[in-house]
């Protein structure tokens, strides 16, 4: 309640007069738009020059920012330009580093100053002095305000009556807070325990306000969990500083409710002035309001400097890719290979342009790089290999090693192609560089074999890694549908099952239901186990909600028929339905269905693969373990 008052700009006015002190009075009229944008850039350079001395440069960084904003506004107003009272920023607590200024006591015997009134509230355009209620003065100018607040209602006056509310909720705030002001934090209701040492009485608060936190997270109020958080690390580095001897100022902790004083501590006054009041209320609001634009700033920083890493990576990745080009060109120029040297040659330039944008902080799709040289047009197939048998004949010895580093190599290349169309870099090179290592070692096997000497030792490591399955030939709107094979179909009545010619058909209801996408294979004669291998890329749009509730819930519906003869219908043999819904987290779903004939099972059986270019939902990972062949180092 006391962070809402500031959203009133004449409440805010009075409290800037308590913390930031005018260095010269306003030539505008009082009220008017120069009036407050005057008032304002005092109150920012105060806060500049406040936050500079306190060495805060993220907060003088932030508050430049709003007086250049102001100084434009004020500009374009004294032109007679019109702005939007709405962007004017906000007031900020100027951080007076020997802490807030509190008001003079009253003098013994004084009496006590009346509070300013409603009507005075909403009429007067200058903060009223300094003055001293008692609870019972605020709780009966609450009361008062609340039947002003009513009669603004009544009469149509929406923006004053807000205005007596924001004021009850101060006074309320007055009266029943204290000097705490704390932020709310819930207290147990037999109360904390009386703390015997400072330490305990600082870990006391800290557990409080990071049980408060858990709290309001847990109830989805991310605002409030971050202010408790912010007040549970203030707290905690009171306890590293006590802990280290340090001095700590114990008057900037905030104060749960209920919580007794720190020993040695003076226990604070059951009352408090409401100018001290609304000074606090106005530093919980602009501590609150600089917390949330920090965080913001911080979250800024945060993506700036992952950004600038990613940047870094790939300049790396990049620069390194043209040096083995280089590398390349001038091995081929040796072998006498101008043209390959050529080739190799531009494929480095043209890396040029992507390193200039890596270099200025640009991102770069490295899906577009080239493979290193020599591997750019090789299709790897992966073989399952059994351990290495022991051999009295050296030949085999070095024709099953030799197998399976090559595999090995394949497999390294595919895996690092798959991450670089992901934009991985770490696993790229990491899988580079393992391929490269095999290579290495093929070379040790291919010297030691020509020099007749024996098959150098080896042993098997086992190796944990992470894969990722992605189809970069298709597109972010292609599906690609694959009917692979029948097995064992059921031939329709008066049809022998070597006579039977059958035939596919699949309709996909996307974008709808009344505009499907229709595909059929080809006919495949005289066999009940045809075999069809075909594909049929569909147009999809991946985030739409039609083509989502399809893979989700209504799936793949295929129809085989037979084909007919002259002047003879083609004949239904069965349906199948393929489920759709791994493709949320899979790139490929494989299957082998029943062939159904209405309800029931025909025992025929159809093979069908689908096909996206990466799943719905991140990405298809997988975690691999094999046995690794490596080349001892002598």
């Amino acid at each position: 309640r006391a962070v809402r008052i500031c959203t009133s700009v004449r409440d805010v006015m009075r409290s800037s007069v308590l913390l930031c002190p005018q260095e010269r009075k306003p030539s505008a009229v009082v009220g008017s738009v120069e009036h407050t944008l005057e008032e304002r850039i005092s109150m920012y350079r105060t806060a500049i020059t406040n936050a500079k001395t306190a060495g805060e440069s993220t907060k003088a960084r932030r508050y430049e920012r709003g007086l250049k904003t102001l100084q434009s506004m004020l500009s374009s107003v004294r032109k007679g330009g019109k702005i939007n009272e709405a962007e004017i920023p906000p007031p900020v607590s100027c951080g007076v580093p020997d802490g807030p200024p509190r008001p003079p006591a009253p003098a013994a015997g004084a009496a006590t100053p009346e509070l300013e009134s409603p009507e005075e509230h909403a009429e007067s355009d200058s903060a009223p002095p300094l003055r001293q209620p008692t609870k019972e003065m605020l709780l009966e100018r609450q009361k008062e305000y609340r039947m002003a607040a009513l009669k603004a209602k009544q009469a149509g006056d929406i923006e004053k009556a807000k205005m007596h509310i924001k004021a009850i909720d101060l006074t309320c705030y007055s009266s029943c807070v204290g000097v705490s002001a704390a932020p709310e934090a819930p207290v147990s209701q037999s109360g904390p325990v009386q703390p015997k040492t400072v330490l305990e009485a600082l870990e006391q608060r800290m557990a409080k306000y990071k049980e408060a936190c858990a709290q309001a997270k847990a109830s989805g109020d991310d605002r409030k969990a971050r202010m408790h958080d912010r007040i549970a690390k203030q707290y905690q580095s009171a306890i590293r500083s006590h802990k280290a001897g340090r001095p700590v100022n114990y008057d900037e902790l905030p104060v749960p409710p209920g919580f007794p004083p720190i020993p040695g501590q003076q226990a604070a006054a059951p009352e408090q002035g409401f100018a001290a009041v609304l000074e606090t209320a106005n530093k919980l609001a602009s501590n609150e309001a600089d917390a949330g634009d920090e965080d913001e700033e911080e979250e800024g920083e945060k993506k700036e400097k992952e950004t600038k890493e990613v940047s870094s990576q790939q300049l790396e990745f990049l620069e390194g890719r043209k040096k083995q080009y280089m590398k390349a060109a001038l091995q081929a120029k040796q072998k006498n290979d101008v043209e390959q040297a050529k080739i190799y040659l531009r494929t480095a330039k043209g890396l040029e342009p992507m390193i200039e944008a890596a270099r200025s902080g640009k991102a770069v799709d490295i899906s577009k790089v080239p493979s290193p040289p020599g591997d750019e047009d090789e299709d790897f197939i992966l073989v399952h290999h059994s351990d290495v048998q022991s051999s009295e004949k050296a030949e085999e010895v070095y024709s099953q090693l030799s197998k399976l580093l090559q595999e090995q190599y394949e497999k390294c290349m595919t895996f690092s192609k798959q991450f670089t169309h992901t934009g991985n870099i770490a696993e790229t090179t990491k899988f580079e560089k393992m391929a490269e290592r095999c290579k290495k070692s093929l070379e040790i096997l291919k010297l030691a074999q020509n020099r007749g000497l024996e098959p150098p030792k080896h042993h098997f490591e086992e190796r944990t890694y992470r894969t990722v399955r992605i189809f970069p030939e298709l597109s972010s709107t292609d599906m690609v549908i694959m009917v692979v094979r029948g097995m064992n179909l059921p031939a329709p009545h008066g049809v022998a099952s070597n006579d039977l010619d059958a035939y596919v058909k699949f309709d996909f209801p996307y974008p709808s239901s009344d505009q499907p996408q229709k595909h059929k294979t080809a006919v495949v004669k005289n066999t009940n186990s045809p075999e069809y291998n075909q594909s049929f890329t569909l147009n999809i749009n991946r985030n739409h909600r039609g083509f989502r509730r399809v893979v989700q819930s209504k799936g793949l519906k295929l129809e085989v028929f037979h084909k007919g003869g002259f002047l003879r219908s083609d004949k239904p043999v069965g349906t199948a339905l393929i489920k759709l819904e791994k493709l949320e987290t899979q790139s490929e779903v494989r299957e082998i269905v029943e062939v159904m004939d209405g309800r029931k099972p025909t025992g025929g059986r159809l093979e069908v693969r689908v096909r996206l270019r990466e799943p719905l939902s991140g990405q298809d990972l997988q975690t691999v373990t094999e046995r690794w062949l490596v080349l001892d180092q002598s």
